[in-house]
């Protein structure tokens, strides 16, 4: 099985992030209640969720268990860049479901990235993408702060898809 490329396992569920990355703390509101937190919290973890979004997702199981290898990949034709991980750990718990991976050789990224959908007090259904990494290819050292961006925007891009997958069950159910 191939190593993971930093240290850190697990940061993102234990905290704090690691010193010597960039971190991405997003947090979206998708949904209220308890069906909304059971649709989001699978879409999350049956990789719903990132397919909707764009991404191509070979994963070797059908739902995120910690030692799961996923390949996500995004970009369109020759600039599509594919992105070897393993699930790190996974949460399936009363108001709190997710997992996080980490990049294995190859990740053209260094560290952790994880998703999480919580149920609030209120019944406020929150999904929070948090994630530590730096360049490890020549590609991603060169587009400098370029990167940062783009992960924001995709971790934007998660939120608002999930928000609709969940909006799309609660018009089903009625």
């Amino acid at each position: 099985m191939t190593a993971l490329t930093y240290p850190e396992v697990g940061a993102t569920r234990l905290g704090p992030l690691p010193d010597g990355y960039h971190h991405l703390h997003h947090r979206t509101r998708v949904g209220r209640g308890r069906a909304d937190f059971e649709a989001a919290g699978a879409a999350v973890t049956r990789w719903r969720m990132h397919r909707v979004s764009g991404a191509g997702v070979h994963a070797s199981a059908d739902r995120a268990e910690a030692g799961v290898t996923v390949r996500v990949s995004l970009g369109a034709g020759p600039f599509r860049f594919a992105a070897p991980c393993r699930v790190v750990w996974a949460a399936y718990e009363k108001d709190l479901v997710g997992f996080a991976y980490g990049t294995l050789a190859e990740h053209p990224e260094c560290g952790e990235e994880s998703f999480v959908v919580e149920s609030a007090d209120d019944g406020t259904v929150w999904f929070t993408v948090m994630a530590f990494s730096r360049p490890a290819a020549w590609y991603t050292r060169l587009a400098g702060p370029l990167v940062p961006l783009t992960q924001r925007w995709y971790a934007r891009r998660l939120g608002s898809t999930l928000r609709r997958i969940v909006a799309e069950g609660r018009a089903e159910r009625g």
